[in-house]
């Protein structure tokens, strides 16, 4: 099954396409007209051309389809005696002749059968030196598209002024791939597509099997880089050609794919955005990296240049934060446009509209991400702060200090907006950072990293920050123990899960988040239905949102239990219970109190009292955040102590349990682990210690001669 591919989301606003179609593809064996493959292109362009496309051809393969005439010609004219003889080569130019009527011949009949009228126009490179000639050309295929009429053009080689078709290649154009890119050009297309023998651009040569489709073409990547085969056995120009008019036609606006015209309906794949051929594209360098690195290669960059970063001052620091601050803000409407076409790609592949929202990059996200870039920035510097200062002997200092991880993967979920944040909070820790974000958000993530690392002084380096653009490429950082110091998995149970069991590197996160509200028998009414309803309805999908109801038994008799059933139903909440519950209420009941329901939905279940509560969250929580809502201090502190989550709140919905809410700026993620950082992992999150010892000459031999006295030292604020 295709790919939808992000990349080619232009084509929904395709309207006039122009194809051209290679010798290789007109003629089979022997120089003869290929029948089925014809046949099947004349399909293709008819239902377009019926579903309201402007379609112009270009169609290769009249010198093949003469010479093969020409020769079967001079065999039956000749004697035995002239078969003896050297055969001489035939003229191109006569070739030329006899195929193009035969070639037009072919298309009439296949196109009449079809109900579609086709016109054929031939022209010469040195008529498009003539300004009133391109004028003409214009409106005369303006009117035979207004007409639906498919003009089909080819290079007039029987008169042409070149020395022979296959040795010249002057001119404004040097064959049919140059000229249906001169085309395309002129005649304003939305589309080029190239049709060749073979699936699009390789790496190398087709042929051999280490050679590898190249599925996005970058110029500053890739033009010194691909060892080209032969060229086509029957035209002019082969792949060589057709990388070269594609490139011509990309970089002046024009996208061009270049795919296999022996596939059945491939030109229809393009055109619903497929992952089909090789697309050649202006904006290809803001959709991948320019240079190919193996996942080492881009830890050990991101480690060297963190090394620079800390060895700047924390003014210099703060300053590229600064700078990125100021970025985001000028590049408003780049990153609104990539945008875009994630969000619309986004609603046409049907994603639910929570997911959709999560993409969108509006004016105040921006303006709200340059903000808190800026206060991140202000906060005091994290990196080199004294945590500790002891005297160890008379003369002899040491200080425990704060000091960058060193390098993080961050595999996060289809959020532009968590992208800014993480880079910025490694930057602000000093860390170097590998980021793997979701496919929805492909385009937003690209620029918002060029963005960002365009922001990052050629002191640092931009390679500060890498961008790991395939699932493909995870399995081998995974393995990277030795240059990446964490890996911070934001999404999924199953993600984080199978990361955890698949990296000897320390992982920091959480699996599940299923939280809990117990609503105690002393608690506020009105105060609980406003906790309860945020902490599920705030934002469903959250990992900090309510995922279990739990409720006092006495609750049940004073009616407060269905005051909060009701809030929370009347709010369009799906609700399950457990045992007790589905029976009170007349509840479907849940299927496990360990499920994440990520959705407007919830279980509820009733309990004793506040050891029943405590006991419950024990055995089905995952150690995320849970509250009670009581008014009764002493039960209230009992929750407090006993709870063992990463975050427990007295009277406040579980949504508070977030970064940026706790003041940290923002957060990388959040951590259920009891090792390093738990709850919201902000800038102290990604910070270890090293130990700095200053002396004067001592030595240890045997602890003679050394009095130790450990004596603590205020640290100068």
């Amino acid at each position: 099954m295709e790919e939808l591919d992000r990349s080619r989301a232009f084509a929904k606003d395709v309207k006039r396409i122009v194809v051209k179609v290679g010798t290789a593809v007109v003629t089979g064996k022997g120089g003869r007209l290929a029948l089925g493959r014809l046949g099947a292109l004349c399909e293709q362009l008819a239902e377009l051309n019926s579903d309201g496309f402007e379609v112009i051809l270009v169609s290769s393969g009249a010198v093949g389809l003469g010479r093969q005439r020409l020769r079967y010609r001079q065999l039956v004219n000749s004697s035995f005696a002239d078969l003896q003889k050297p055969q001489t080569e035939l003229d191109g130019k006569a070739c030329a002749g006899v195929g193009q009527s035969s070639l037009m011949a072919y298309y009439e009949t296949m196109f009449d059968q079809l109900d579609v009228t086709a016109a054929q126009l031939l022209v010469n490179d040195s008529s498009f030196r003539d300004k009133e000639f391109r004028k003409q050309l214009n409106e005369t295929v303006k009117s035979m598209l207004d007409l639906r009429v498919i003009p089909i053009f080819n290079e007039n080689d029987a008169i042409s002024t070149r020395r022979a078709p296959y040795q010249d290649s002057s001119g404004i154009f040097w064959d049919n791939d140059s000229l249906a890119a001169l085309l395309a050009l002129e005649l304003k297309a939305d589309l080029l597509i190239l049709l060749s023998d073979v699936e699009g651009l390789y790496t190398g040569p087709p042929s051999d099997p280490d050679s590898k489709l190249i599925h996005t073409f970058i110029k500053e990547k890739h033009q010194d880089e691909i060892t080209f085969g032969d060229k086509s056995r029957l035209g002019r120009g082969g792949m060589t050609a057709k990388v070269k008019a594609a490139v011509n036609a990309a970089y002046a606006g024009i996208p061009v794919i270049i795919t296999s015209g022996y596939a059945a309906e491939n030109i229809d794949k393009v055109l619903r955005g497929l992952r089909v051929g090789t697309l050649f594209h202006q904006d290809a360098r803001l959709w991948a990296p320019i240079t190919d690195s193996t996942a080492r290669d881009m830890a050990v960059a991101a480690r060297e240049s963190s090394r620079k970063l800390q060895a700047l001052s924390s003014e210099d620091r703060k300053q590229i934060l600064y700078s990125i601050a100021d970025a985001l803000e000028a590049n408003e409407k780049t990153i609104r446009a990539e945008n875009e076409i994630d969000v619309t790609t986004a609603q046409e592949a049907g994603l639910e509209e929570s997911l959709v929202a999560r993409l969108v990059m509006t004016p105040a996200k921006i303006s709200s991400l340059a903000a808190s870039v800026r206060k991140l920035a202000n906060m005091e510097d994290p990196i080199g702060r004294v945590l500790k200062k002891t005297e160890v002997a008379d003369g002899l200092v040491l200080e425990k200090t704060s000091s960058p991880l060193g390098v993080l993967l961050i595999v996060f979920e289809s959020r532009p907006d968590a992208l800014v944040q993480i880079a910025s909070l490694a930057i602000r820790s000093g860390n170097g950072l590998l980021l793997k974000g979701g496919k929805e958000a492909r385009r937003s993530n690209a620029i918002l990293h060029k963005v960002i690392t365009d922001a990052i002084p050629e002191t640092v380096g931009g390679k500060l920050i890498g961008l790991v653009t395939s699932r493909e490429e995870i399995p081998d950082l995974l393995k990277l123990d030795d240059v990446i110091d964490l890996v911070i998995p934001r999404g999924s149970n199953q993600l984080v899960s199978q990361i955890k069991n698949t990296t000897k590197i320390p992982v920091l996160g959480h699996a599940d988040g299923i939280c809990h509200v117990y609503v105690d028998k002393a608690c506020n009414v009105d105060m609980a239905k406003r906790i309860v309803s945020d902490a599920k309805l705030d934002y469903p999908a959250a990992c900090n949102a309510m995922e279990t109801l739990l409720v006092h038994k006495d609750l049940e008799q004073n009616a407060v239990l269905n005051e909060l059933i009701f809030a929370l139903q009347s709010n369009g909440v799906t609700l399950y219970g457990g045992p007790k519950a589905s029976k009170i209420l007349n509840l479907p009941e849940a299927r496990s109190f360990n499920h994440e329901y990520c959705s407007k939905a919830c279980t509820v279940e009733v309990v004793e009292d506040v050891y029943g509560a405590i006991d419950h969250i024990h055995r089905h929580g995952s150690a995320h955040t849970d509250c009670i809502v009581t008014e009764d201090p002493e039960v209230a502190e009992l929750f407090l102590r006993q709870v063992d989550s990463a975050a427990v709140f007295h009277n406040a919905s579980t949504r508070f349990s977030d970064g940026f809410r706790f003041g940290l700026g923002a957060e990388v993620g959040i951590s259920t682990g009891r090792i390093h950082a738990r709850g919201p992992v902000g800038v102290e999150g990604l910070l270890t210690t090293r130990w700095i010892m200053r002396g004067k000459g001592q030595v240890v031999d045997g602890d003679n001669g050394i009095t130790y006295t450990h004596q603590d030292i205020p640290i100068q604020t």
